[in-house]
């Protein structure tokens, strides 16, 4: 699942500077980590059963959330394209 997607077919490709790629880089990891920290989150509220534990969980939930937005939001002005960049990353990887 992709985080969000702008379609890039009818741009051409921009040639980046190395800062730029890397804050790209950069950006695009805080939004998958982000991701998981909002699904592990997700998970502890599920499996909340006391009082105490149901709030904690909460307020995880609702700081991952925060936190996934900014991310996603930063993305977005970069212009983040969320399939080039996992595509990129399964190359990287996979060398």
């Amino acid at each position: 699942m992709m985080w969000w997607s702008k379609s890039g077919k009818n741009r051409q490709e921009q040639v980046l500077s190395a800062e730029e790629e890397e804050q790209m880089w950069t950006t695009y990891m805080d939004v998958r980590k982000s991701q998981l920290e909002w699904e592990r989150a997700h998970l502890m509220f599920q499996e909340a059963t006391g009082q105490d534990q149901i709030d904690y969980a909460i307020y995880m939930l609702e700081a991952a959330e925060r936190k996934y937005q900014m991310n996603l939001k930063q993305a977005k002005l970069l212009k983040l394209n969320g399939s080039h960049m996992y595509s990129q990353e399964l190359k990287r990887e996979n060398g």
